[in-house]
């Protein structure tokens, strides 16, 4: 049986991780995934702060290093479901309009499926690779984006490189339409998985922001080789 800290200071304490038994009908895959989703801290930050995913967690990180989601800013979140990003995103640009004398912003979150509805957003299902999909994001909101941001993934094919080009395809698709519905200096926020083929997307992107950074947020898993491309001041 553990014990709890002898002091205040903390000393004795031991950390308490929970161990998941392999149940009938369950892989061993899916009991390591089950372990570390019950061991992870950012789950249960997420769960304590009301947060749809721990995925809400990077935005943030990525934000307090590049500070692009500012009052007043227009968003659009590409693959926004289950939504923790716009989540996100509605504080920081203002978008309910309860920070005083700050400008409100908008954010516009768009999926293949279904979103629960989220205060201060406007959520639409839209295939954003469809034709005609920039002018109708324009349209919903009213003109440009300050903003154009994704955590988009493909599902997995257990391939890793087949993986990799599928959400490098995926980044690439969600650039272009940035491309099309920024504003002048505006920011471009996506996910890639290292492993070659980003360079590519990596030199577009250098063509036409005025500056392209990688980060990799603490709220990544170590062993993710997922990372972020943040590609400020768009150049029209």
């Amino acid at each position: 049986m553990a014990k709890g800290p002898k002091n205040s200071s903390g000393r004795g304490q031991r950390d308490l991780k929970v161990k998941v038994k392999t149940a009938r009908g369950r892989s061993l895959s899916s009991t390591r995934w089950l372990q570390r989703q019950l061991n992870d801290p950012y789950v249960k930050r997420a769960r304590d702060e009301g947060y749809r995913g721990r995925a809400a967690f990077k935005i943030l990180e990525i934000d307090d290093k590049y500070r692009f989601l500012v009052p007043g800013a227009r968003v659009v979140d590409l693959g926004c479901a289950p939504g923790g990003w716009c989540q996100v995103a509605v504080k920081r640009v203002n978008a309910l309009g309860d920070k005083p004398g700050k400008r409100q912003g908008t954010i516009l979150g768009i999926d293949l499926q279904e979103i629960e509805p989220i205060a201060g957003c406007e959520l639409h299902q839209l295939d954003f690779m469809a034709d005609g999909a920039d002018e109708q994001v324009k349209a919903w909101l009213g003109g440009k984006a300050d903003v154009v941001m994704s955590d988009m993934a493909a599902a997995s094919s257990g391939h890793k490189q087949t993986d990799h080009l599928r959400i490098i395809a995926l980044c690439e698709a969600a650039a272009e339409l940035a491309f099309d519905v920024l504003e002048e200096g505006g920011t471009f926020v996506a996910k890639v998985l290292a492993g070659g083929a980003e360079g590519s997307l990596q030199q577009i992107l250098k063509q036409r922001f005025a500056k392209v950074a990688n980060f990799k947020p603490p709220a990544s898993r170590s062993d993710s080789s997922e990372k972020f491309v943040v590609a400020t001041g768009f150049k029209g």
